[in-house]
């Protein structure tokens, strides 16, 4: 062991690279050229036309419709690869039905 070995542990590493991840952003911030308030520079661009500031506030309902999709369809392959051999496999099939109910209903509904 050397006395050089806390330098490869997380905490230590994440501190560095912090450093020098801050160190790219200064050296960029001064290679880069400075802004000048001009009027309409600012402004929203489309094809010449003016195009007005819109508030846009997204939601997360499809996020977690597809979330308990993906969640369903990971713990059912879990499931099914895990089965053991035998006569148990048909409760497997029992299961994937009841699956493939399950997101029938979570796709259908509105």
């Amino acid at each position: 062991m050397s006395s050089f070995d806390f330098l490869i542990s997380p905490p230590v590493a994440f501190l560095v690279f912090l450093i020098i991840g801050f160190l790219l952003y200064l050296l960029g911030n001064r290679l880069a050229p400075k802004l000048k308030k001009e009027g309409g520079k600012l402004a929203t661009y489309a094809c010449g036309e003016d195009m007005p500031g819109v508030k846009l506030q997204f939601g997360y309902r499809l996020f977690f419709f597809i979330a308990l999709f993906f969640t369903m369809m990971h713990v059912a392959a879990l499931v099914i690869a895990t089965i053991p051999g035998g006569k148990i496999v048909f409760f497997g099939i029992i299961y994937l039905v009841m699956i493939f109910l399950s997101i029938m209903a979570l796709v259908t509904r509105d």
